[in-house]
């Protein structure tokens, strides 16, 4: 099955290509270009280059979120109608299990960490078990970087742009406890997304087309101010 996985949750877009699990193309692209100016070309020199078509998909993989709320609604609404032309199933996926599920491996506690702005991160917990499957211990949610720091009890690996920003409050406040992938592995991979999404289409689990929309997980500031209208 062939899966191309989209990531538009954070200034870094992503696409990636896998058929069957093999990874056949991952593009990272970290630019001032918008990701509604390049994402449509992204995908089209993805398929053009791995010498496949839209119509060889076998299903699409996309970040619902948390991250930007722009970029989220871009990387979703291209979905859905690529998705709609192709007839093909969409599979949604956290973008903190993207960032973990790069991390390989480990006996340590997992953290994604995704730059929320208003100087909180987007958040949650993951650890390997016995079987050597990821879980996840918490949902996703908006925490301000000191609060998380106080729940940290044990090592544990900080993965994603929130660690860039954060990174001196954790090696000032968790200097034996806090660990860090390679810089790479910071950034959601549309490979990874595609390799999840694709479990997913296996099982038969997608999304309705019609009704899914991205998992902003704190509401935006246009809401924020329709209910203090509302509350008036």
């Amino acid at each position: 099955m062939k899966v191309l996985g989209i990531d538009t949750s954070t200034s870094c877009g992503s696409v990636g290509l896998v058929d069957d699990g093999k990874v056949i193309s991952d593009y990272l692209l970290d630019s001032s270009l918008t990701h509604s100016e390049r994402l449509l070309e992204a995908i089209e020199f993805v398929l053009k280059e791995a010498r496949f078509s839209m119509k060889d998909l076998d299903g699409w993989a996309i970040s619902l979120g948390p991250g930007s709320f722009t970029g989220l609604r871009i990387g979703v609404s291209t979905v859905k109608g690529l998705a709609l032309a192709t007839q093909r199933p969409v599979v949604g996926l956290s973008t903190l299990d993207v960032l973990a599920s790069q991390i390989p491996l480990t006996p340590y506690l997992i953290c994604p960490m995704i730059d929320a702005r208003k100087k909180e991160v987007y958040t949650a917990f993951y650890r390997y078990d016995e079987h050597h499957l990821l879980k996840k211990l918490t949902e996703d949610h908006a925490i301000r970087p000191q609060d998380l720091i106080c729940q940290i009890k044990e090592k544990t690996l900080f993965v994603g742009d929130g660690v860039k920003k954060y990174g001196d409050d954790l090696r000032e406040n968790l200097p034996a406890l806090a660990l860090y992938p390679p810089p790479l592995l910071h950034l959601p991979h549309g490979s990874t997304l595609a390799k999840l999404g694709l479990e997913h289409l296996k099982r038969g689990e997608h999304l309705d087309l019609s009704g899914f929309t991205p998992v902003y997980v704190r509401p935006s500031d246009a809401e924020l101010k329709w209910r203090e209208k509302r509350s008036i």
